[in-house]
């Protein structure tokens, strides 16, 4: 897994593959996604979510704060045919607001939500970019599900496939990090992780005080990116499965939702 995320090729790849396969139909089965569609990715990363809907001729942002990510993304899109259609900025959304108030018809953020500190914030934060009827995606993998802590990072093989190691109380999860031999940025990174983990009910609570209306949702036993990476074929959660509250969270490995403002 560590060499995964090391090989940016691979993994812009499987962001490519996920998106086009996975996501765009699930959006699309609310809005229409055309060449006349807006798209904001925040958290872009190296921009692997945004080529599909580049491909299809929208008009694509996608915002990061790293800057060695963006550059890499930069490098990827160069050649790309509809290259003008895409804008790759180096900074923090928290600085775009005024910029890209009213812009986006799609507001796209899969595995981002639960890095983001003060969630309550960001959710109000994001409202204005979005055009009257917008909506807003998210994916993410809810905190208690076997993997939800990321671990799969570490460098250290065993470590990296322990499930629900990252449920652990905070020494003794960062000792065991340390014994495993993770550098200190890494267990910083897990840490907090850690702290910004997001449920499903909170964030669903969340939605709910900021006016959101949930206008899509399903919850995967098998996440439908395990395809690409694992071979795995994609489930969703059955009913039962997937109405029983706070239980749901250790077995639901993505949650998506699609949803727009009041």
């Amino acid at each position: 897994m560590f060499e995964r995320h090391l090989n940016r090729d691979r993994y812009f790849a499987e962001q490519v593959y996920t998106t086009k396969k996975y996501v765009i139909p699930f959006i699309q089965k609310v809005m229409p996604v055309t060449a006349a569609t807006t798209v904001l990715e925040i958290g872009c990363g190296e921009g692997g979510n945004l080529k599909p809907f580049l491909d299809m001729g929208c008009s694509v942002t996608g915002v990061d704060y790293s800057p060695s990510k963006i550059d890499l993304a930069l490098e990827f899109y160069k050649e790309h045919p509809l290259k003008a259609n895409i804008s790759l900025v180096k900074d923090d959304i928290y600085n775009c607001a005024e910029k890209y108030n009213g812009c986006f018809d799609l507001i796209y953020m899969r595995d981002v939500i639960e890095h983001i500190h003060d969630q309550d914030r960001f959710m109000e934060f994001i409202k204005p970019m979005l055009k009257p009827g917008g909506m807003v995606f998210f994916g993410f993998p809810p905190w208690q599900n076997p993997f939800g802590g990321h671990q799969q990072i570490c460098q250290n093989k065993l470590v990296s496939k322990l499930p629900f190691i990252h449920l652990l109380p905070v020494p003794l999860y960062r000792g065991l990090l340390r014994m495993a031999g993770e550098p200190k940025v890494r267990i910083d990174n897990l840490l907090e992780i850690k702290e910004t983990g997001i449920t499903i009910e909170r964030f669903i609570n969340i939605l709910q005080q900021k006016h959101y209306i949930i206008k899509r949702q399903e919850l995967f036993f098998i996440n439908p990116n395990y395809e690409v990476k694992f071979n795995l074929k994609p489930r969703v959660l059955g009913y039962h499965m997937s109405s029983v509250k706070w239980l749901r969270n250790f077995y639901t490995t993505s949650a998506y939702f699609l949803v727009e403002s009041e």
